[in-house]
């Protein structure tokens, strides 16, 4: 399994000869240029997991590539006939590759405002690390996760919230997203309570590089 964190949330997953990319928003470019992609997944329907302006081309880009996304984005973006709605307790399969979709609800921002669907999306194949992207919930705990991708800051969290997160779900390796809203000092402050109080290391991938595991 190799994995690219594109910013923010927007993730690039190659494993069992499968290219499958997640959350594409507008926090973040590093994924403008993809080619080649076998899938598009999105959690939910805000623009910093699917960006409204730019997707399409992305879409065009990747005219074979399968498009699973959370049952709200069909009524926050315009989508191909092709995409297909991947709601929570559902599964897809990718030739090698299996994606399950968990939770179903984001996470509270407040009590004014109305939560939208989350599916939680976790990838299976056969030999490889399991890997987990929640979106913006930290509500499902699957088992058997080895490598999650954590978000470290939204304004509908807190960092009490997230070391919780982890200590239920005992990932040994994880790697930080969701940090557009997030400064240097920020993020070191995060990642060192990470290191000091849960039973994940969080790698910080932001340069763009790819990890291998």
């Amino acid at each position: 399994m190799k994995i690219t964190h594109l910013g923010h949330s927007a993730v690039l997953v190659e494993v069992a000869d499968r290219r499958i990319l997640f959350d594409p928003g507008n926090f973040s470019d590093g994924w403008h240029a993809l080619t080649d992609l076998d899938a598009i997944c999105v959690t939910h329907a805000h623009p910093d997991h699917i960006d409204p302006e730019h997707v399409g081309a992305l879409f065009a880009a990747n005219p074979d590539a399968a498009i699973h996304v959370e049952p709200g984005v069909f009524d926050a973006v315009e989508l191909p006939e092709r995409a297909r709605r991947l709601a929570a307790d559902a599964s897809v399969e990718l030739g090698g590759v299996r994606i399950d979709a968990v939770g179903g609800l984001h996470a509270v921002i407040h009590r004014d405002i109305p939560r939208i669907g989350n599916v939680g999306l976790v990838v299976h194949a056969e030999g490889e690390p399991t890997f987990f992207h929640p979106g913006d919930s930290l509500d499902a705990v699957p088992g058997g996760i080895d490598i999650v991708a954590v978000p470290v800051m939204g304004p509908w969290a807190a960092l009490k919230e997230h070391i919780d997160f982890l200590r239920d779900l005992k990932a040994p390796r994880g790697f930080g997203i969701h940090n557009g809203l997030v400064n240097d000092r920020g993020w070191n402050l995060i990642q060192g309570r990470f290191a000091d109080m849960t039973p994940t290391d969080v790698a910080d991938l932001r340069g763009g590089e790819a990890w291998q595991s």
